[in-house]
């Protein structure tokens, strides 16, 4: 059984969707840990209490990024994860760490990229007007919220959503993706071409998953 290694830096919703995944049986991974930047984050009581080794570090310790990224790529190898996933990691990696894990770093990012990287998301959607919305797992690169994308999922931007409404309905589709998304990594089920995600031909869940709220 493969192995995860989980970065969180709050709540950890999404983490708290693949340890129910685990729970359910749906997703075959041995999450060996969960590590947050901020002693405070709620997930890591979470992560605790279904028995998962947690560990914090202080960013705010170390001089600059490459320093931290340095002792958390230390943390992480201790676990020789063969994957590691992150669930609202609010920090910027560096180049060096996001190349030391290429091909086994994954993110989920709450806007259907390339569009709205980075921060407000839901906001700027509804500033822009569109109307379709959504969120986005795909493996990183040293460009922010950019790479090879492995699976979307689209829902409707609604007369009269406001951020919070339009949040919660993207977070629901996240928290079927994501445990998606990483049962066809520990699964094999998933390659990487010329910076393209290939799927695997025999597999019957489609790599976008359309809300049936749009149809």
């Amino acid at each position: 059984m493969k192995r995860i290694v989980i970065l969180i830096s709050g709540r950890g919703s999404n983490m708290e969707a693949l340890i129910a995944a685990r729970d359910a049986g749906t997703l075959p991974v041995n999450i060996v840990a969960v590590i947050s930047n901020r002693v405070e984050a709620e997930g890591l009581e979470t992560a605790a209490k279904s028995g998962i080794t947690t560990h914090f570090i202080n960013h705010k310790a170390f001089a600059g990024r490459e320093a931290f990224d340095s002792r958390l790529a230390e943390c992480i190898d201790e676990f020789e994860p063969d994957l590691v996933v992150l669930a609202g990691f609010m920090r910027i990696l560096s180049d060096s760490f996001v190349r030391h894990y290429e091909g086994r770093l994954i993110n989920i990012h709450p806007s259907l990229l390339p569009s709205f990287p980075g921060l407000h998301t839901h906001q700027r959607a509804l500033d822009e007007g569109v109307r379709i919305h959504g969120c986005t797992v795909h493996f990183v690169t040293p460009a922010l919220d950019h790479g090879p994308v492995i699976i979307q999922a689209a829902v409707p931007v609604l007369d009269g959503d406001d951020e919070a409404s339009l949040s919660a309905r993207v977070l629901r589709q996240e928290h079927i993706v994501y445990p998606q998304a990483v049962r066809w990594f520990v699964e094999d089920k998933l390659t990487l071409e010329n910076g393209r995600v290939r799927i695997a031909a025999e597999l019957a869940e489609p790599p976008v998953l359309i809300s049936p709220e749009i149809r």
